[in-house]
């Protein structure tokens, strides 16, 4: 039994992010259409660097022999993978690989909100499928430039700490299960790290802070109780 021949999708991944660039220029200001090409480049490498892990085996297989010849995955394969790899472009990608301000925080769920709506117009998408990205994006638009603030926040407090004798040392992602004004309940990822409670921190800090969410941490504990030496990254997630 022959089985077809895989090939490159008609039109790509590139082509349709392009096609929606262009029709984006149609309408945008020149200032607010730069911010789209930034994030869709961005939404673009994020594809290409990852999105080849939910392949599947004959997909795989032609993924590593076009890509072996020069092609990036967006020249291999069709717009119907773009949703799903939403969800790492905005809770991995924004958040890991991009140093960001935070107009390009917001505008990378701003955009990807305008690409799904636009996809599923344009026969690219299902409804369902563009509803999800859009709620995506909806989200990331509000939580990723908060979630930014406050690991600024975080790592300012503390670098601002006087030094003192630090008893136990614990480096993990905290998951936040608790928020009070001053106190963050903060339980570890790894074993046996468990919870530790309560961290205090100023409350800008607290105002800011939502429970769910997860931050890289280095914590130190001293005579009077827990204590942040350093930070990462902060993931509204």
């Amino acid at each position: 039994m022959s089985t077809k021949p895989q090939t490159i999708a008609q039109p790509t991944i590139s082509e349709v992010l392009q096609q929606f660039l262009d029709d984006q220029r149609r309408r945008l200001r020149p200032r607010t259409f730069a911010r789209y090409e930034d994030v869709i480049e961005l939404l673009q490498h994020s594809i290409n660097g990852y999105a080849y892990n939910y392949l599947s085996g004959e997909e795989s297989a032609l993924f590593d022999e076009l890509y072996d010849q020069g092609l990036q995955f967006c020249d291999i394969f069709g717009p119907e993978k773009i949703l799903d790899n939403v969800g790492e472009f905005l809770d991995y990608f924004m958040v890991r690989k991009v140093i960001a301000s935070q107009e390009l925080l917001k505008a990378a769920g701003t955009v990807t909100k305008k690409l799904a709506r636009w996809l599923e117009e344009n026969g690219y998408a299902t409804a369902e499928e563009a509803e999800m990205a859009v709620e995506s994006g909806t989200e990331a638009a509000r939580s990723l430039p908060k979630a930014e603030k406050l690991a600024g926040l975080l790592y300012d407090f503390a670098h601002s700490q006087p030094s003192e004798e630090v008893i136990e040392r614990v480096d993990d992602r905290f998951t936040i299960k608790r928020v009070e004004p001053g106190k963050l309940w903060l339980s570890g990822w790894l074993p046996p790290t468990g919870t530790i409670s309560p961290v205090a921190v100023p409350r800008e800090i607290t105002n800011l802070a939502e429970e769910g969410w997860s931050v890289t941490l280095w914590l130190g504990r001293t005579r009077w109780g827990w204590k942040i030496l350093d930070v990462g990254n902060v993931y509204p997630i």
